[in-house]
């Protein structure tokens, strides 16, 4: 039980490099379970999910090593008759990710039991591009008591699949499973995020047969049997793109080291037509607050539109803009509960809909505040770097899923802010 305490009103100078992203480590790792042989993943980000991917690995019966030192981790899956086929109830709950063991796990052992995976809340966040996909390639689908799905296949068939929407881990899913369907699968309406691209590259390498990555059609060849690989896995665009608003919000300057260009260009864009100066000089993204900002409008849409991942974080950044800035939600349904707490610091927003209305600039005052989930943490740790006193941040274990070391790099930066240990009974009060 831990809080963040942050006193406000310091700039970020500085640089920072930017960890491996975890949404595409997390399928990555679930790729090992398509072989048997040596699976080895570098510059993953050493963050709570991953541990608990990990652990998770492990209860299906692989063999997992985790390399903190080095940012790496090694897995070995065990033959086919040894897998274990039941996805554990109180690791599933933790995550989102962890449904994307079942494609593997189904693919290879002919059957998979898995419980609707918890995560952050932050809407209605359905399995149905899954099972629909698995059930069109020929697996038989229940759902048991305590939302338990049960699935069955004596082998996997390669289909042409319409998803219903792009979900971005529905896609990683079905796209896993397919590699050793029978037959050629072809997804139509399929996610293009730069981290469905990264896993392709690692199936790439595995000996899958994929064509269309970055595309909305993706065509799966399916194969026999695939190998070991190795592979490092891409910057996390999103981490990168909250510490380049925390280098806005504070009125500092920070180098961003380690960047893809493209996959910031959402961002980038909405910066500049705010009045941040943002400039890239190769794989380095740098950051300048000019103390003046502009009031925009933002859509989150699916890449290439702007990542609903940033969208509470530019949020934070535009109740210090001057005029009235608007945010549009149209990935997630409930993604707008952290203007709850930012009212508590002083923001002026109000919520209609998927619609957030931000009156700027309004000076924030430090107060305690909680974490509802892993970005609206973020959101409120840049909250507390403009706010005037003590800012309290508590059930920080949500930043803890996607923010690998986050207090060391922006004390590094100039932040004052430390982890504190709380008592339960504060933690519940």
């Amino acid at each position: 039980m831990e809080k963040f305490v942050l006193e406000g009103q310091f700039p970020l100078r500085g640089s920072v490099r930017t960890n491996g992203a975890k949404n595409a480590a997390l399928p990555i790792m679930a790729a090992a379970l398509l072989t048997t042989e040596e699976c080895v993943i570098d510059n993953v980000p050493m963050v709570r999910d991953v541990r608990t991917m990990a652990e998770l690995l492990r209860r299906l019966g692989c063999q997992v090593t985790l390399d903190e030192f080095d940012h790496r981790v090694i897995v070995r899956a065990p033959e086919s008759a040894n897998l274990n086929t039941t996805v554990p109830l109180d690791l599933a709950r933790q995550m989102r990710a962890s449904f994307m063991t079942t494609g593997p796990v189904l693919a290879r052992a002919g059957k998979v039991r898995a419980p609707h995976p918890g995560g952050c809340s932050i809407g209605k966040r359905p399995v149905n591009v899954d099972i629909r996909s698995f059930s069109a390639m020929g697996a038989r689908v229940s759902l048991l008591e305590n939302d338990i799905y049960d699935m069955q296949a004596d082998a996997l068939l390669g289909k042409s699949i319409y998803l219903d929407y792009p979900s971005h881990t529905g896609t990683e899913n079905v796209l896993l499973a397919a590699t050793l369907a029978k037959g050629t699968t072809l997804l139509k309406h399929a996610a293009t995020e730069p981290e469905v691209a990264d896993l392709v590259a690692c199936l790439t390498k595995m000996g899958a047969r994929v064509r269309g990555v970055g595309t909305s059609y993706l065509n799966v060849e399916g194969v026999d049997a695939l190998g070991g690989f190795q592979h490092r896995v891409m910057p996390d665009r999103i981490e990168a793109g909250t510490y380049a608003i925390a280098a806005a919000i504070s009125h500092g300057e920070v180098i961003i080291h380690d960047i893809m260009p493209d996959h910031m260009d959402p961002l980038t864009h909405k910066l500049q037509e705010a009045g941040v100066i943002v400039e890239i000089a190769g794989s380095d993204y740098v950051v300048r607050g000019t103390g003046r900002l502009r009031p925009v409008e933002v859509q989150t849409l699916h890449f290439p539109g702007f990542p609903t991942d940033l969208q509470s974080t530019i949020a934070t950044l535009l109740t210090q803009s001057d005029g009235i800035s608007l945010i549009h939600e149209r990935v997630f349904d409930d993604r707008l509960q952290y203007a709850t707490e930012l009212r508590k610091l002083g923001a002026t927003i109000s919520v209609t809909g998927h619609t957030a209305t931000i009156q700027g600039p309004t000076p924030l005052r430090g107060a305690s505040v909680r974490a509802l989930d892993l970005r609206c943490g973020a959101s409120l740790v840049l909250a507390g770097l403009v706010a005037e006193g003590v800012t309290e941040i508590y059930d920080i274990y949500h930043i803890d899923r996607g923010y690998e070391n986050v207090l060391a790099q922006l004390v590094g930066l100039g932040a004052h802010m430390e982890r504190v240990a709380i008592e339960p009974a504060a933690a519940s009060a």
